[in-house]
């Protein structure tokens, strides 16, 4: 299926970005830096820094099993990576269990990680659907919704002011992430990646039915962090926020599919 061969990443080839990938354990991150500062020594340097990362937190998760297995917000130890910490502190406002914001949270640091060692002017790190996006360009980016015939045919604009920013996808019904709802797909945008990420299962957890997702749309208008909502259901979508909606004739050009 699509949303394990990440076959999207192949339109990305003729834009005016390098784009690398890097892999570890869970991890699969599609990276794209301005050519300009694309250095040779990136992608080995940032595989250094994303395996040190991950056994930094693998080890905390050893010892404190509750926390990977929260399904509300849970508190990490003093002893945890900071990491966890802001996993934590973001769990707290979305009202579900910090693993929620980790895709976000690992695509930041890695994101931090190259604009602090090479100075990059743009930075774009995918993780699984979740995006983390420091671009200097308007993007369009569409939404993969599995089954629905609105897959890959809508999504957002979004415009270079709104960067940095986090762009992430929940879905009940794509890939093998623990969701308790049944949306198709649930996009949220905030300037916090983190609580993008969270916000995008929180409130894809509550859609079972098409009737679901215009009250869920209610309640993201009402969340301030949020600056803009997409939510798909079969054949039926809602919308929310600052950003115009697109319709594609075919998959756009910036399409990321929901997290598996």
């Amino acid at each position: 299926m699509e949303y394990k061969e990440r076959s999207y990443r192949s339109r990305f080839s003729g834009d005016e970005r390098h784009w690398f990938c890097v892999k570890f354990l869970e991890s699969d991150l599609w990276i794209g830096v301005d050519n300009g500062s694309y250095h040779a020594s990136m992608e080995a340097d940032t595989y250094a820094m994303l395996v040190d990362l991950r056994r930094t937190m693998d080890a905390y998760l050893l010892m404190d099993p509750g926390y990977k297995a929260a399904l509300v917000p849970y508190d990490a130890g003093l002893e945890a990576p900071t990491i966890l910490k802001d996993m934590s502190r973001v769990s707290h406002k979305t009202g579900i269990g910090p693993m929620s914001a980790v895709a976000g949270a690992v695509a930041l640091r890695v994101a931090d990680f190259i604009k602090g060692k090479f100075n990059v002017k743009e930075v774009i790190v995918e993780n699984g659907g979740d995006i983390y996006a420091d671009a200097n360009s308007d993007m369009d980016i569409s939404v993969f919704a599995g089954q629905s015939p609105l897959s890959e045919k809508v999504g957002l604009h979004i415009p270079a002011a709104a960067f940095p920013c986090g762009i992430c996808t929940s879905s009940g019904t794509v890939g093998p992430s623990l969701s308790m709802g049944r949306a198709d797909a649930m996009m949220i945008v905030c300037r916090d990646v983190l609580l993008a990420d969270s916000y995008a299962t929180a409130f894809a957890n509550r859609i079972q039915t098409v009737n679901d997702l215009q009250p869920v749309i209610n309640r993201i208008q009402n969340t301030s962090e949020i600056l803009g909502a997409l939510a798909i259901k079969s054949d039926q979508l809602a919308v929310c926020g600052q950003f115009e909606i697109r319709i594609f004739k075919g998959p756009a050009p910036s399409a990321w599919e929901g997290r598996p």
